[in-house]
């Protein structure tokens, strides 16, 4: 069997800022979401693409990090005993 999830990304910018929600999506995906932010230093440019692709990594990691932990706590239900995973 074979299914297919993706990664919904979504930006908002002021300028200085940037926040990112990275979801997972797809038929039989679990509701997984993630949160990144940037911030621009005022002794920089402003270069609206790094502070995308910064959020966005920081939330693609952050959703990484909520799926293992939902993978674990379903392992942990099935086992009643505490799951280790290591990322």
């Amino acid at each position: 069997m074979e299914k297919h999830w993706k990664i919904d990304i979504t930006l908002e910018e002021d300028g200085n800022r940037t926040a990112c929600t990275a979801t997972l999506a797809g038929e039989g995906a679990p509701r997984v979401t993630g949160h990144g932010y940037s911030r621009r230093s005022p002794a920089d440019e402003p270069d609206s693409r790094i502070g995308e692709e910064v959020a966005a990594s920081r939330a693609c990691s952050n959703l990484a990090h909520e799926l293992l932990e939902q993978a674990a706590g379903v392992i942990e239900q099935h086992t009643n005993a505490p799951a280790h995973l290591t990322g």
